[in-house]
């Protein structure tokens, strides 16, 4: 049986090119918009050639499922953290943890929004990008119910829950973003979230465990 070799890490040189290519698209697709940015505007703000462009991406389409994967392995890594530290809490107090965690970020949401335009407009993409976005789901899911199961809370229908705070989020960061010094719309962005929880959850009361609910009609 022939045994396939793991791929070599990049090298330290190799690294920091692909981290500051990543930074410098971000502010690119940012400000210009996804559709009207270029390879040659990205190395120009990065420092670098095209070569140097190609040797890390094939596209601008790769490039920027790169920055969406890294920055969904961080956004996991913080929610986990944040909730580990309020473990057995009350589920409000998880919520505000949580919500603490994940950033409401301008130029993401607008790079964000651009690009799924534009993958709608290309079925292969869009399928990429649906597999993706199920792949989060599915790896922040488990952390936050563990998370509600420590306060006593058991889910019932575990996929319905995750899409509606997906929904919930994408919603609230619009209102978030378009006012963005209005404490009662970050107030009612958390009190959403909640609702969302209690909505798919019910208290375990003595002698049931975490599995023998089933969920809200």
């Amino acid at each position: 049986m022939t045994r396939t070799a793991a791929p070599k890490p990049p090298s330290p040189r190799r690294a920091r090119t692909r981290r500051l290519l990543l930074e410098a698209a971000l502010g690119v697709f940012a400000e210009e918009g996804f559709g009207r940015s270029t390879v040659e505007q990205v190395c120009e703000r990065a420092g670098f050639t095209r070569g140097a462009f190609y040797s890390n991406f094939t596209s601008l389409d790769e490039l920027f499922l790169a920055m969406w994967e890294e920055r969904s392995t961080r956004l996991l890594a913080d929610v986990r953290e944040a909730l580990a530290e309020v473990s057995g809490a009350a589920p409000e107090d998880a919520v505000r943890a949580a919500l603490r965690a994940i950033p409401v970020d301008d130029a993401w949401y607008r790079v964000t929004a651009e690009f799924t335009a534009h993958a709608l407009r290309n079925p292969s993409l869009r399928r990429v990008m649906a597999a993706r976005e199920q792949a989060v789901q599915d790896a922040v899911l488990p952390v936050v119910v563990d998370a509600l199961e420590r306060a006593g809370r058991r889910v019932g229908d575990r996929d319905v829950l995750g899409q509606a705070l997906v929904a919930v989020h994408d919603g609230t960061a619009v209102q978030v973003l378009l006012d963005p010094g209005s404490d009662v719309v970050r107030a009612r962005r958390e009190a959403l979230f909640q609702h969302v929880l209690d909505a798919y959850s019910t208290p375990v009361t003595a002698g049931q465990g975490p599995e023998s609910g089933a969920s809200p009609s």
